[in-house]
């Protein structure tokens, strides 16, 4: 008898000390846009990302940031931007990353010539700033399974407007609790990020990436995506009637230095 009941002791002090399982916490991520007047201004801006704000990024623990840029389009000038993709853990540790920058050696050292530039060389025209929460169903940044060459590669960045706050809701219910974003991972869309937009342009509205190897490899994964009978039934759901007003899509690809 005393050897079960030490044998149960034995087992519940054990269990006290087994850590707790907890979801992972919901990131928040900073899209800056940058736009160029010149290709001279994108090459600067490139040995900047690569050779001081990434590095630097890194050393403060911000190790896993994307940069991407435009596939060609028969508007030149739609080529002239770089995308640039922040994570964080915090809103507070976005809020004090201005000042951590201003005191980071490798920052202020190897992007000097891009931050001092003067007024009649500007390094960019102008920069947007999005900020986003991550999807409870998707809390953090994931990296594609991705083998084709960077430039063939087809990074899709959505954004999906609502009319108002409650139809926004409505289309965040969807992805999640409805199963959409379940779908995309069954059909292998290779998602970066979905997010809810919680301060930019035009709101309410939420955005996400999905990534394919290629164009036909998106053309195929869409297909799929349209004709699964999963979406068919989630689509014709009267309470998701309308929860979309307007759609944006831009096609990337990443630069050879992006972790994504």
């Amino acid at each position: 008898m005393k050897k079960i009941i030490f044998g149960l002791s034995a087992f519940v002090l054990l269990c006290c000390f087994i850590p707790t399982v907890h979801a992972q916490e919901q990131q928040f991520y900073q899209l800056k846009i940058y736009n160029f007047k010149s290709n001279e201004q994108v090459q600067r801006a490139d040995d900047f990302f690569e050779n001081a704000y990434l590095p630097a990024l890194a050393e403060l623990g911000i190790d896993k940031v994307g940069v991407f840029k435009p596939k060609a389009t028969s508007e030149p000038d739609s080529l002239k931007y770089i995308y640039v993709l922040l994570p964080f853990t915090s809103l507070e540790q976005w809020e004090d990353l201005d000042n951590r920058l201003a005191n980071n050696n490798i920052y202020l050292k190897e992007g000097r010539e891009f931050l001092e530039s003067s007024a009649n060389n500007l390094p960019y025209l102008r920069f947007s700033s999005i900020l986003l929460k991550a999807f409870k169903d998707h809390p953090v940044l994931q990296t594609p399974a991705l083998d084709t060459p960077p430039e063939e590669r087809v990074y899709e960045l959505r954004s999906y407007q609502s009319p108002t706050r409650k139809f926004f809701r409505n289309k965040l219910k969807m992805f999640n609790e409805g199963g959409e974003v379940k779908l995309f991972d069954e059909l292998g869309f290779n998602a970066v990020f979905y997010g809810e937009v919680i301060s930019g342009p035009e709101m309410p509205n939420l955005m996400y990436m999905t990534t394919f190897a290629n164009q036909e490899s998106r053309e195929q994964h869409w297909q799929a995506f349209s004709s699964a009978p999963a979406w068919k039934v989630l689509s014709a759901k009267e309470e998701y009637a309308d929860n979309v007003s307007h759609i944006d899509i831009i096609y990337l690809y990443p630069t050879e230095y992006s972790a994504y």
